[in-house]
């Protein structure tokens, strides 16, 4: 019982602070760059990020499972990067389309989450 209200209280903390945070801007520049905000471009993916990631994320999104974007198909991220970080990271929290809440991975923070998108779409590699 006191491990599912500690999960509970995790879930609600990480949602308060997210609300709290400022919005990236969702819309490119115009000067034909392609968009990542810019808390994406400074992250870095290591072995534990890459171990989550692993166990959590590559079953849909190597394949493309239920429709999730492929690591690498840097088209499908850069139309998702359009919603802006803090969009992309709610989803992430709260599960989107067939992605459950955290995309499974219950250990994660919302760091190991940037990494990953960040992983995904490309960016820093």
């Amino acid at each position: 019982m006191k491990k599912a209200f500690s999960h509970l209280f995790s879930y609600a903390l990480i949602t308060v602070l997210l609300s709290a945070c400022s919005s990236v801007a969702s819309q490119n520049s115009g000067s034909g760059e392609q968009f990542s905000p810019p808390a994406l471009r400074t992250v870095t993916v290591d072995e534990e990020v890459m171990a989550k990631w692993s166990r959590s994320c590559a079953l849909c999104h190597i394949t493309g499972e239920a429709g999730a974007p492929v690591v690498g198909d840097t088209a499908e991220w850069q139309r998702r990067l359009q919603q802006g970080e803090e969009t992309i990271i709610n989803n992430v929290l709260q599960g989107v389309n067939s992605m459950p809440p955290l995309g499974y991975c219950m250990a994660c923070e919302i760091s190991d989450f940037r990494a990953m998108v960040a992983y995904m779409a490309g960016i820093n590699q």
